[in-house]
């Protein structure tokens, strides 16, 4: 009898790893299952105010609008307007004002920051060939420190007439968007920095930089697009 006891207790200690094997399985599955139906239960919602707020900052980025419209840049380099976003292509929103007149329109970009991706949103006017808005959409930066990108005003202040004119030909912006370190800007073209938050600063003028450099000169040589949809879609003051 004494000789069998040590086989019983590997036997009963096999069988009760094999039970804790399965509760930490199951708990696992169970767990893994309520965060994906959280995730679905919430998703339509987190999507709904994403949107809202995205169409806010468009009117904040763009001065005097009161209309926007959605556009998407498709495969052959032309812009339509849409109802929604294909999640494949890239899109702007134009803005309008009262009477219908074309303004400009909102560009959304993003970039690596210090802390995380940056995602944000500016203003180009293509009458006068400058950014006239930024706004930050969504960003992890740190507090205190990498989010001054969002409140900090002489920072902001780079946005209400930051150069981004064409060359003759209107294939390229003559001076790219360059990030400069505080105190540093004296060209039009500059995005002057944030001392304490040099990363997170400088990532937005390459980020603008960046994007701009593609989107300007697309949406400029394409200004009678944006200015047709007005004239058929906005009844005339």
């Amino acid at each position: 009898m004494n000789a069998n006891h040590p086989v019983s207790s590997q036997t009963n200690s096999s069988e009760e790893s094999k039970k804790m094997l399965i509760a930490m399985v199951s708990i696992g599955i169970f767990c893994a299952l309520l965060i994906v139906l959280v995730y679905e239960g919430s998703k339509e919602r987190i999507d709904r105010l994403r949107t809202e707020a995205l169409e806010k900052a468009v009117f904040k980025v763009l001065p005097g609008i009161s209309n926007t419209r959605m556009f998407l840049l498709g495969a052959d380099g032309n812009f339509t307007p849409v109802e929604a976003p294909d999640g494949k292509n890239p899109v702007v929103y134009a803005g309008y004002d009262d009477a219908g007149k074309f303004l400009g329109v909102a560009i959304e970009a993003s970039g690596q920051g210090y802390a995380d991706v940056i995602r944000i949103l500016y203003g180009y006017d293509p009458h006068s060939q400058t950014l006239v808005g930024f706004y930050v959409l969504e960003s992890k930066e740190t507090p205190g420190l990498g989010d001054k990108i969002e409140k900090d005003e002489n920072f902001l202040a780079n946005f209400k007439a930051l150069s981004v004119k064409l060359d003759p030909e209107s294939t390229r912006i003559q001076n790219k968007v360059i990030p400069v370190k505080q105190g540093g800007k004296s060209n039009p073209w500059e995005v002057e920095g944030i001392t304490g938050a040099t990363i997170s600063s400088r990532a937005i003028g390459n980020i603008i930089g960046e994007s701009s450099s593609v989107m300007v000169p697309l949406i400029y040589n394409q200004i009678e697009r944006f200015k047709e949809y007005a004239q058929n879609n906005f009844s005339k003051q």
